[in-house]
């Protein structure tokens, strides 16, 4: 049996939960979406969320929030032009580009670098240079490509509202220290014990944040998209979009298994982890180089990729007779569909960079059998 490059994490607390909803005729929208809202906060802790049925209408919204406050400020400067464009990566989902067009704005594409798939401060002010003149940014959409972290926080600093993507780097795990007060500690003469534990977190620094829930993200709903603010002000714009038609909310069906997808996070981070350390090792051995995280805890191992020296065909039809699916990891981008030719890194990354299968419920043999075949590679 072949060894498929992706699969949803789907178990049987999953499939009972969306079996409830089902004989409970609960499909629509109503408790669960909310449900699921109110879950996300307890790991998110932002202000305010909408659950919506795709991440390309959340996108939507967020960039009409995004233009509506830089109308206001055209108004204020007299700027008429204010509001044209939007700073987006090379190697950002290829629905982007609609979500954009459609709503008569300008899409000022970004190059990224050969050892990070993400925008930087310094490729976005190399795109803004660059723009036409009269042009303003209305708003960065950064996405958090393949699962790594851009240094959001640099980027806030240019000035322009930044709404994160952040479907594919949801939860990295990282230790949080407790102090445990217990009548053990006491008896040995200690007021407590320092206990680590691992808990899924989330970074960000944009206005409005994005977490797909479609198939390939980091946790799935089926399809949709929550659309939170993490702080008051950005949360009160959202709100304005609060009493959004049912038609554009996500139905309870959906709600309901990713309700369950929050809930086990952190047993499917630890399973990437570990894969991913198995993989990791096998690369030591091959040419192909990685790509590196900003920082060391900062990657949730959504994936494992590597930046080939050979051609991708050749890579791909080897891994096949291995019986293994790997695939280009930026297949779905704007740089693969030809969109944004005044990048050209995106462009040869897009050529060159292959994804092999990492998932939760892919078993020790078959991780052992990729590490075997990244070992070996042409």
């Amino acid at each position: 049996m072949k060894i498929e490059v992706y699969s949803p994490t789907i178990r049987r607390k999953e499939m009972d939960a969306v079996l409830t909803a089902m004989v409970e005729e609960k499909i629509g929208v109503g408790d669960r979406n909310r449900l699921l809202i109110q879950t996300a906060k307890e790991q998110v802790k932002f202000d305010y969320a909408i659950a919506l049925r795709s991440p390309a209408v959340a996108l939507y919204l967020a960039l009409k929030a995004a233009l509506k406050a830089a109308l206001k400020t055209a108004l204020k400067e007299r700027n008429v032009q204010a509001g044209q464009a939007v700073v987006i990566s090379a190697l950002s989902p290829r629905y982007y580009y609609q979500v954009i067009e459609d709503l008569q704005l300008t899409p000022l594409y970004c190059d990224v670098s050969y050892d990070f798939p993400c925008m930087s401060r310094e490729t976005i002010e190399n795109a803004v240079s660059q723009k036409p003149s009269g042009v303003e940014i209305c708003a960065v959409v950064l996405h958090h490509t393949l699962g790594f972290q851009p240094d959001s926080k640099a980027i806030a600093e240019l000035g322009f509202p930044v709404i994160e993507d952040v479907s594919q780097s949801y939860g990295k795990l990282i230790k949080k220290t407790d102090a445990q007060d217990g009548a053990g500690a006491a008896a040995d003469g200690n007021a407590s014990k320092e206990k680590e534990k691992e808990e899924p977190q989330i970074k960000t620094n944009g206005g409005f944040c994005i977490l797909g829930l479609e198939e390939r993200d980091m946790l799935t709903s089926g399809g949709g998209a929550l659309l939170f603010a993490m702080n008051r002000k950005d949360g009160s714009e959202l709100r304005n979009f609060a009493g959004i038609a049912n038609e554009y909310c996500l139905p309870d069906i959906n709600a309901a298994l990713a309700v369950v997808q929050f809930k086990e996070v952190q047993r499917n981070l630890q399973k990437r982890r570990e894969i991913a350390g198995v993989y990791a090792q096998a690369s030591l051995r091959t040419r192909h180089k990685r790509f590196i995280p900003l920082a060391e805890d900062d990657y949730n191992n959504y994936s494992f990729s590597l930046v080939l020296e050979t051609g991708l065909k050749d890579v791909i039809a080897y891994a096949r007779k291995k019986d293994i699916i790997v695939e280009s990891a930026f297949e779905n981008t704007l740089a693969a569909s030809g969109l944004c030719g005044n990048c050209p890194v995106g462009a040869s990354l897009a050529l060159r960079t292959v994804l092999f299968p990492l998932y939760p419920r892919l078993r020790s043999s078959d991780a052992e059998h990729v590490a075997r075949l990244i070992m070996t590679l042409p």
